[in-house]
């Protein structure tokens, strides 16, 4: 069975036992959902009641049981806070979160990839100081302080872009697009050190094999060498660390939500956490899941289109 099968036919059982750890962190956690919806001064009896109508009353395992019928007949469940469905909330969430890792994956790549291969082009030139030195800026430097200093220049000073909110798409590409454009920089200018390292290191390795010293030996150019011979046998980690990042962007932007004050997942994610709404909670962390088995799996495709050797 080709590699990429076998990847795709462990989906199921890898989103069942992520349900499964999920479901048994949550139930270990400390508070009480009931408590938290009905406050402290609720009576016993009223306790009582909620806890029977939202199943808590039930052990874990039945609790899980009837979560995991429900899924499979495309219930997600209502949310224990505002009884809403726990589907339309991510809906509306989910595609925001997309928006945002895709557009700081995409400032990444446009800066890291170029950057990268003039590094290790010249080795011993100017834009191997120049990128190395923003590389280290980058790493060093914590996206959420340099999102809240774009928020002082350009927002507060300048007034050129809002400081916060999120405007769709569909309803406003401007506006959209003026929204998101500090996020997904603030994020991206990060995430670019890390990828431009990246690409410079492998590079650099690739140019040093004897195929491309024959390469230049046989009097080509430098960008046709590099371009058309190494570039692409160097981009296996690359894709790798790629994948990887997408995979944290997708779950791991919480605190660039916050400060720009952007409602995607992760913010849903987190203030569900603090409400004990478990539903939403759980909902929310599988669909993160998914989104990173769909990554994975896209990484591995592109590893079979660089090198099809890999697929066998």
């Amino acid at each position: 069975m080709p590699k990429i099968l076998k990847r795709i036919s462990l989906v199921l059982p890898t989103l069942l036992l992520v349900s499964i750890v999920i479901f048994s962190l949550l139930a270990i956690l400390p508070g009480d959902p009931v408590t938290a919806i009905l406050g402290q001064e609720a009576t016993p009896e009223a306790a009582l009641a909620l806890r029977a109508q939202l199943g808590l009353d039930n052990p874990i395992y039945v609790q899980y049981g009837h979560w995991l019928w429900a899924v499979l007949h495309g219930d997600l469940g209502r949310s224990f806070v505002d009884h809403s469905p726990v589907v339309d909330s991510l809906m509306q969430r989910l595609p925001v979160t997309i928006e945002l890792a895709l557009g700081s994956f995409l400032v990444a790549v446009l800066i890291a990839v170029p950057a990268g291969i003039m590094a290790a082009a010249r080795p011993r030139g100017i834009a191997n100081y120049v990128s190395t030195f923003i590389a280290l800026f980058g790493m060093s430097v914590p996206h959420f302080w340099l999102g809240m200093m774009f928020i002082v220049l350009f927002a507060v000073k300048l007034g050129w872009l809002p400081a916060s909110g999120y405007v769709p798409f569909s309803e406003d590409w401007h506006g959209n697009l003026l929204a998101m454009l500090m996020p997904v920089v603030a994020t991206g200018l990060r995430e670019s050190a890390i990828l431009m390292r990246m690409v410079r290191s492998s590079l650099l390795e690739v140019l040093n094999e004897d195929y491309i010293r024959t390469a230049f030996s046989k009097g080509l150019k430098d960008w046709q060498v590099v371009i058309g011979h190494a570039l692409r046998n160097a981009m296996i980690p690359v894709v790798t660390a790629s994948g990887l990042m997408v995979s944290g962007l997708l779950g791991g932007l919480v605190i660039t939500e916050s400060i720009f004050g952007i409602p995607g997942m992760g913010k849903m994610i987190v203030d569900a956490i603090f409400q004990r709404d478990y539903v939403t909670v759980q909902a929310g962390v599988m669909a993160a899941a998914l989104m990173v088995i769909i990554v994975n799996l896209a990484v591995d495709l592109l590893y079979s289109m660089i090198d099809p050797r890999i697929a066998k």
